[in-house]
């Protein structure tokens, strides 16, 4: 099954994968150890995920082995009046802050399961989240990783993909304080 080429499956439609996302979330996370923190909880996670996949444009990626479900990945555009920048711990430009739906895709979580991560894996998050940005249209992409996280290792490979960090934020009270990274152009 290792060598298989993954196959993707695309959609708008949360009820299609919200079971298995919340699947994944519970056997990654808990892998990590972090199912005991309220922040990652399945059903803290999943107000997060009905709330993101409310919103003009979501859309999720989910990557098959044979008929394995190996990872998944999903965004939304930011919209004109997003949250998102608002707990930004130092300001940025005002400018750069700009959204309209059209210019900025947040990428809210990307994960794959143990035995596709890593050299094991040979590039599944990688793919994953090619596949993902390879249709959309926005001009730039965002993401928050915990850089306390594998000892900064999961940061030093979102910045091996072309994202640089531009900021630090807690958008919720429980959450870690994430880097905010951003790539530009959507696709270098």
């Amino acid at each position: 099954m290792k060598g298989t080429t993954p196959t993707y499956h695309r959609t708008s439609n949360v009820s299609e994968v919200r079971e298995l996302i919340l699947d994944i979330h519970v056997e990654v996370r808990g892998e990590f150890g972090l199912m005991d923190r309220p922040f990652y909880r399945r059903d803290r996670f999943d107000e997060r995920l009905t709330a993101y996949s409310s919103r003009p444009g979501w859309e999720a990626v989910v990557a098959y082995r044979a008929e394995e479900p190996i990872g998944y990945v999903f965004a939304v555009p930011l919209g004109e009046n997003t949250g998102w920048w608002s707990a930004e711990q130092e300001p940025l430009p005002t400018d750069y802050l700009k959204e309209d739906g059209k210019r900025t895709l947040a990428l809210n979580e990307i994960l794959v399961r143990r035995q596709w991560r890593g050299a094991r894996g040979a590039g599944v998050a990688r793919s994953l989240h090619e596949e993902l940005l390879s249709r959309r249209r926005e001009q730039r992409v965002t993401l928050l990783v915990n850089p306390a996280l594998s000892d900064g290792r999961l940061k030093a490979v979102y910045e091996a993909w072309g994202y640089k960090q531009i900021g630090r934020q807690q958008p919720f009270e429980d959450s870690p304080v994430f880097a905010t990274m951003m790539r530009e152009p959507l696709r270098p």
